[in-house]
């Protein structure tokens, strides 16, 4: 099962990266299957990552493989505490989502049906630094009634059922972002 959830893994940080959600060393994402945790590595860079660059860590966050995990492996734990539903998470860098953060204050309007649908609300979670635990408890806040968040000046996470789930999640946030940039000319 490991050699499959890595491969989902490496397949959505690829995607991750084509579709410009992110770019060199930012953006992880997670599976959670039962107490283990698949995160992508520390340093990892999203459009070359590997199997052997997949860290597992346990729901206590202690290492489990010899590869370290993310630096945010405290907000994917945070989640997964939150939302025992949740089992994967898109933590991305998409540039409409970032800029959109630095212009609104407290929610990103939502435009088009499928983002009303599977995300109802995309909140902007205050500024709080990367890799830290508040960053971790606020972003889990925010999550505890919707599957999308944007961090201010800092990207995207998004949860679901699935990393496929997950990933087009956070596609609908980035556009959703992009939609409102541009109609606001």
């Amino acid at each position: 099962m490991s050699r499959i959830i890595k491969a989902q893994l490496v397949k959505y940080s690829h995607l991750a990266h084509e579709r410009g959600l992110t770019a060199a060393f930012g953006g992880n994402l997670s599976i959670r299957f039962g107490n283990r945790i698949f995160i992508k590595a520390t340093g990892a860079v999203m459009d070359d990552l590997s199997r052997e660059q997949v860290a597992v860590i346990n729901m206590k966050g202690k290492q489990l493989s010899a590869i370290r995990p993310s630096s945010e492996y405290r907000l994917h734990l945070a989640i997964y505490r939150e939302r025992p539903d949740v089992k994967a998470i898109a933590h991305l860098h998409p540039p409409y989502a970032i800029i959109s953060s630095t212009l609104i204050k407290k929610e990103l309007p939502i435009i088009t049906p499928e983002a009303e649908i599977y995300l109802k609300r995309i909140p902007i979670a205050p500024f709080r630094p990367a890799g830290t635990q508040e960053l971790a408890e606020v972003v889990a806040k925010y999550l505890q009634d919707y599957d999308g968040v944007i961090m201010k000046k800092h990207g995207t996470v998004t949860v679901g059922r699935s990393l496929r789930e997950a990933f087009y999640k956070a596609e609908l946030v980035e556009e959703s972002a992009k939609l409102w940039y541009l109609a606001r000319k």
